[in-house]
């Protein structure tokens, strides 16, 4: 798999880009999300069904009931919009039972790279439809003391907007409350509905694919596509362009 380039000056994406707007499942932090959809299936189908592929192209950076949806359609379960509201409660029940046990830490290349885009001191925003971003984050204890939400500038985690993802309305509202415009940023997202949505929002998308998922990250349209944010060319960001490292 040929991981992508970002677009030539000229093209999709020529701006100068000055903030970071990053997801937080898949891209910050490994979450015990997917795990506990598989496992709340129980009763609806075949947990074995829900694959990680089926889980990055169907639920992955939606809200919670639009993931719960759109998995039980995958699957095709009878009556799947009726069913949604039920089996999106009990994957939130499982999901706080493997937060409380501990099954959350965060990606080493992750903190390394956002503690490196704010010593350019550019503005950081985090923004997760999940409900539990932040609560997840708060168990992230960066070198200086402080969580790992405490490094941005804005978070709007979690809040309740009229359309989830592919819609931007949540990158356009984090870029709102850093004072930035949408053109200037750049979006962290390790799903496909995400990297549409940052697309839809006129900033540029950084896909993280840490699940051998680089091509539905490219299809999304993608500026760069990275398995590792250690491979994102930290000269090259402090010019304001996204780049993969020559190594």
């Amino acid at each position: 798999m040929t991981i992508r380039d970002p677009a030539p000056p000229g093209g999709a994406h020529p701006r100068t880009l000055t903030a970071a707007i990053f997801d937080v499942d898949g891209v910050l932090l490994a979450s015990p999300h997917e795990r506990a959809w598989r496992e709340a299936l129980a009763g609806f189908a075949d947990p074995d069904r829900f694959t990680t592929a089926m889980y990055q192209s169907h639920v992955a950076g939606k809200p919670r009931l639009d993931g719960a949806r759109a998995a039980l359609e995958a699957l095709g379960v009878p009556n799947a919009s009726a069913r949604a509201g039920a089996y999106a409660g009990q994957k939130q029940k499982r999901l706080e039972e493997l937060i409380a046990a501990g099954s959350v830490a965060a990606f080493p290349d992750a903190l390394r790279f956002v503690q490196a885009v704010a010593a350019l001191g550019w503005r950081m925003a985090v923004a997760s439809s999940s409900k539990n971003a932040n609560s997840m984050m708060q168990l992230i204890h960066l070198d200086n003391g402080r969580s790992l939400l405490d490094i941005f500038g804005a978070n709007v985690c979690g809040r309740d907007l009229p359309h989830g993802k592919p819609d931007p309305a949540i990158f356009l509202l984090a870029a709102a409350e850093l004072g930035v415009e949408p053109a200037t940023c750049f979006v962290a997202e390790d799903a496909s509905a995400g990297i549409e949505a940052a697309r839809a929002g006129g900033m540029a998308g950084l896909g993280v694919a840490r699940l051998d998922d680089a091509a539905l990250l490219v299809a999304a349209g993608a500026d760069l596509v990275v398995t590792s944010l250690d491979q994102v060319a930290l000269d090259a960001l402090a010019g304001g362009r996204l780049r993969r490292t020559q190594a």
